[in-house]
């Protein structure tokens, strides 16, 4: 039976949607609602998952409106993550949302509440009417949220067209599975076993389909252009959660309802995800805009957790269940800690352009004194994405690696040391990259009038990009007692093939304690002393020559100092830009309006189409069936 709890999550963000829609004359009360139950529905979805994982035990239960509904390990991490980055981001839309006073603010309200709604229908549903329904309302509610920005009309266009192709093929793959189980039934599609060359043609509908909606190269083309232009909060929900959703289908088709059965799904599936990881921080490198550039990593950890999920099917086709178990440990726990810290530099963003209103990294910098708090909850999120000890991204990527590395040993294919040093170089990138991004936005001088003047941003968003940065740190830190919950999923897999664990006491281990052992809060500690032994010194033996320091302009080698001195983002990759010149070139602004060539230069026309096109799909499927 499913706890009472999980249709009150459902009533709760509905609820939202209502009371801002009959409130619309009275905009800051309907603000305040419209947050307070998004804020609502996801705590209680937090609580709800939290003993979900806890327990380990799927659940199963009858929904309205979504009929049938199971909650298996994948599921509760799935609502997990969508609850707990809906939690920040309700706590940051109180005082965010006045950014857009005047300018549709009740109407994002609306829409966030529905967002959240469809994620978590989506992840609930156990059929594929409810599932589907959910799939294109996160993609409607989406859509109109990034159109909510009157410059977006090209973006929004794109990410229309784009995820509408991939809702088509999805459709497709489900109408093969459900006409071949004779029910829409997810229970029924998970005992039919298909195999050979329909169950392939499934898999890839399924992951060309999937995969437009995760944004992986090479299908990664809305992404840049699409979340950049949505409200900083929305962006968060699109860049954390919703690129999720595209992993979440492509897990429950290709290892749930087929098995991973095929060796050369697992290759397909890690060698997307190595280009992905690669390229997409390649092409963040080169970026100025700073919502560009967060946008480009989206690309990048998608190709990350796209190899943890490669290996793990992997593993399932060829009977290894170290590899399984390693990989979607690996890959799922990328997943949540990608949505964390993602949705955090997002918000840490979004609370620099309120006082900015530029994502022009060149127009900032000084930022760290003048907003200390949003600077160091940034920093945190910076350092989580870099991969850096003891952070939650560490441990993930951690994981992945043993993963590679246990692949490597087993010494049938070169493509696992091809992809360990793929991960090494995406790695050494992000840091790259990120000391740029912290450097020029929060350190040196102000580089405009704006950047000088800036002061920290209202509580509300202080509280929501904080939160975010001490689950970063619980993730990480509290990896030992963590993955083990996170690795069900895995385990459950091959339940009576392996007992060996993740992690003992303080310590995690990759199945095997030969091979690695790593205990973030051993790293956390030392690090900590690292950093005290030189200030104690410091304090000890300072004497007066503190004193002799004096303030004043940078030395210029003798000539008068400009602020045109300053290193800008570009002089920082400049380097590397011209090395990579011709793959940068590949990458060209979009004009949205050619894929759709002479169907019409409204969008509002090709919407109406794609959605009659995928209405008569519904349809068609649901009478075949």
């Amino acid at each position: 039976m499913l706890p009472s709890w999980i249709p009150g999550i459902l009533l709760l963000f509905l609820l939202g949607a209502a009371a801002g829609f009959l409130l619309q004359k009275q905009p800051p009360l309907a603000n305040r609602l419209n947050s307070g139950f998004a804020l609502l529905g996801s705590l209680a979805g937090v609580m709800v998952t939290v003993q979900a994982l806890a327990s380990g035990a799927p659940l199963d239960g009858q929904l309205w409106l979504l009929g049938s509904v199971h909650l298996d390990m994948l599921a509760a991490l799935m609502l997990l993550v969508i609850t707990l980055v809906g939690t920040a981001v309700s706590l940051y839309s109180f005082a965010y949302i006045r950014e857009y006073q005047g300018k549709g603010d009740v109407s994002i309200g609306v829409l966030m509440n529905l967002f959240l709604f469809a994620m978590v229908g989506m992840v609930l549903a156990d059929n594929a009417l409810g599932f589907l329904l959910c799939y294109e309302l996160v993609t409607l509610t989406s859509y109109w949220l990034v159109k909510r920005n009157p410059d977006a009309a090209k973006q929004s266009r794109l990410y229309l067209v784009m995820n509408h192709i991939g809702m088509a093929l999805v459709l497709v793959a489900f109408w093969l599975l459900c006409r071949e189980s004779g029910s829409l039934e997810f229970s029924a599609l998970r005992e039919q076993h298909l195999a050979g060359t329909l169950a392939s043609l499934v898999f890839l509908l399924s992951f060309c389909g999937f995969g437009l909606r995760a944004g992986f190269v090479p299908l990664h083309g809305w992404l840049p252009v699409a979340e950049p232009v949505a409200p900083s909060h929305i962006s968060a929900l699109m860049s954390g959660v919703m690129v999720k959703l595209g992993l979440f289908g492509i897990l429950r088709v290709a290892i749930d309802f087929l098995g991973a059965s095929q060796l050369w799904w697992g290759y397909m599936v890690l060698i997307f995800g190595a280009c992905s990881a690669v390229l997409g921080v390649l092409f963040a490198l080169a970026e100025h805009d700073l919502k560009r550039l967060l946008a480009y990593h989206t690309v990048e950890n998608i190709g990350i957790i796209l190899m943890g999920m490669g290996i793990g099917m992997i593993g399932l086709a060829s009977q290894q269940p170290t590899l399984v178990v390693l990989g979607l440990l690996g890959a799922l726990y990328h997943l949540l800690n990608h949505a964390i810290f993602k949705s955090l530099l997002f918000m840490g963003t979004g609370s620099v352009m309120f006082r900015l209103h530029t994502r022009d990294m060149d127009k900032m910098g000084g930022l760290a004194k003048l907003m200390p708090w949003t600077a160091l909850a940034f920093l945190i999120g910076a350092m989580a994405i870099s991969a850096l000890p003891p952070l939650n991204g560490f441990v993930s990527e951690w994981f992945i690696y043993q993963a590679l590395l246990s692949m490597t040993k087993l010494g049938t294919s070169v493509v696992a040391p091809l992809a360990v040093v793929m991960l090494a170089v995406t790695g050494a990138m992000a840091v790259m990259c990120f000391v740029k991004v912290y450097g020029i936005c929060f350190c040196g001088a102000p580089r405009s009038e704006k950047a000088s003047q800036a002061r920290e941003v209202p509580g509300a968003m202080v509280a929501g990009t904080l939160l975010l940065a001490a689950v970063c740190l619980v993730l990480g830190l509290g990896a030992p007692w963590i993955a083990p919950l996170v690795n069900g999923y895995g385990q459950a897999l091959v339940a009576h093939q392996l007992t060996s664990t993740v992690a003992t006491g303080a310590t995690l281990l990759p199945l095997d304690s030969s091979q690695a052992v790593l205990s973030p809060p051993v790293i956390a500690i030392t690090l900590i002393g690292l950093f005290l032994i030189p200030l104690l010194l410091l304090a000890l033996f300072k004497g007066p020559k503190l004193g002799r320091r004096h303030a004043g302009t940078p030395w210029a080698c003798g000539y008068a100092y400009e602020e045109r001195m300053s290193l800008t983002s570009g002089a920082v990759t400049h380097t590397l830009r011209q090395l990579c010149a011709p793959l940068y070139r590949q990458q060209p602004h979009l004009d949205v309006a050619t894929p759709l060539h002479g169907v019409s230069e409204s969008p509002s026309v090709a919407g109406w189409l794609l959605h009659g096109l995928v209405l008569a799909l519904f349809i068609l499927m649901a009478v075949g069936v």
